[in-house]
């Protein structure tokens, strides 16, 4: 791959992610247009492609991402959490012990340094655990192998779920109108997504460019003020580029680092995505909820991939947002001080 010029490279990767993205959209498959450039972007990586999204485009679609998930917000969340606190909170608690376990057990039987292990293993933004990491002494490649790794499981493994639940659903999908006319709305819509990256990115808050966005339009539409505008091709651009993000960070440096610890790391990623599949399963019989819902809710993955599989699904997007978001806040909360407790109690490798 290397011997191709870069322009050559994006057409290759451009060209690539719209066949198989628009084919697994013609299976009705969730999230195509994600999981697609994500999946091209992998093996492109790994065949030693040198091109890389850069960390402002990302940004951008991160807010993108933000308005759309606004618009699916409403009181009706906040009634369902406050009423359910107290399970909420047991849900999140045991999501954020499910995470330490997995952590522990992987440093416990694996030579990966005690921080690197915790912060590989922490269930919030894949981009946020990453930044974070290396200022608590994790060697900052492994960290983003194994969220970037974790994000890909989940989302297959989340996308699938939704698939198989959809059901003969597929077949009376709406028709989607990729260029509506453009209004105002739109025009505010953007001046949002611009103004809540930029805060995000000045005020240093993880995934702040994503959240910012999200808390500001859920505010002006749940009051009236103002709708939100995000076109299909808009979101269709922003899910390519966050796919593309992710699935290009498999680079064969990282791959072959990570190589004698993989086995491991693959299986805490599984226990993580059983752990929090059973509690998914709990939360629907004691909410007023559907399995694809409690899944997403519950599922391990990165608050904005989660967001795309919930949106090309018939989940409650509100719901499962609600509860991604207070478990990245809670993890953003104690991710430190969880790193700190394994690193110092994980203990050496078992032989």
């Amino acid at each position: 791959m290397k011997r191709f010029s870069q322009p050559a490279q994006w057409a290759i990767l451009l060209s690539c992610s719209l066949a198989l993205g628009f084919a697994l959209q013609y299976f009705n498959f969730p999230a195509a247009l994600l999981m697609g450039p994500m999946l091209v972007g992998v093996v492109m990586a790994l065949c030693g492609a040198t091109i890389t999204v850069s960390a402002g485009i990302f940004v951008g679609c991160q807010a993108v991402l933000g308005c759309m998930i606004a618009l699916t917000l409403s009181p009706g969340i906040l009634t369902v959490l406050l009423s359910d606190w107290l399970l909420v909170l047991v849900v999140l608690v045991l999501t954020l012990l499910a995470s330490g376990l997995s952590g522990w057990l992987l440093v416990r039987f694996s030579s990966l340094p005690g921080p690197t292990g915790a912060w590989g293993s922490s269930p919030g933004g894949a981009s946020a655990m990453v930044a974070m990491s290396g200022e608590f002494g994790a060697d900052v490649r492994l960290v983003a192998f194994m969220q970037y790794l974790r994000v890909l499981f989940v989302a297959a493994a989340a996308a699938m779920v939704a698939h198989l639940s959809m059901g003969d659903q597929t077949g009376a999908a709406a028709a989607v109108v990729w260029f509506p006319p453009l209004g105002y709305r739109f025009a505010a819509t953007v001046a949002i997504a611009i103004a809540g990256a930029w805060l995000g990115r000045k005020l240093h808050i993880p995934a702040g460019a994503l959240l910012i966005p999200m808390l500001v339009g859920a505010t002006l539409h749940v009051t009236g003020t103002l709708s939100m505008e995000v076109p299909q091709w808009l979101l269709a651009l922003a899910y390519a580029f966050i796919g593309w993000t992710v699935g290009l960070r498999f680079t064969p440096a990282i791959v072959m680092l990570a190589l004698k610890t993989l086995p491991q790391m693959v299986a805490s990623i599984i226990g993580l995505i059983l752990l929090c599949g059973f509690m998914a399963w709990i939360l629907t019989l004691l909410l007023p909820v559907d399995l694809l819902t409690a899944y997403l809710a519950t599922s391990p993955g990165g608050l904005d991939t989660v967001a795309i599989i919930a949106a090309g699904s018939h989940a409650d997007i509100g719901f499962v947002m609600a509860m991604q978001s207070l478990r990245l806040f809670s993890i953003l909360l104690l991710g430190p001080a969880m790193a700190r407790f394994i690193s110092r109690h994980a203990g050496p490798r078992v032989a």
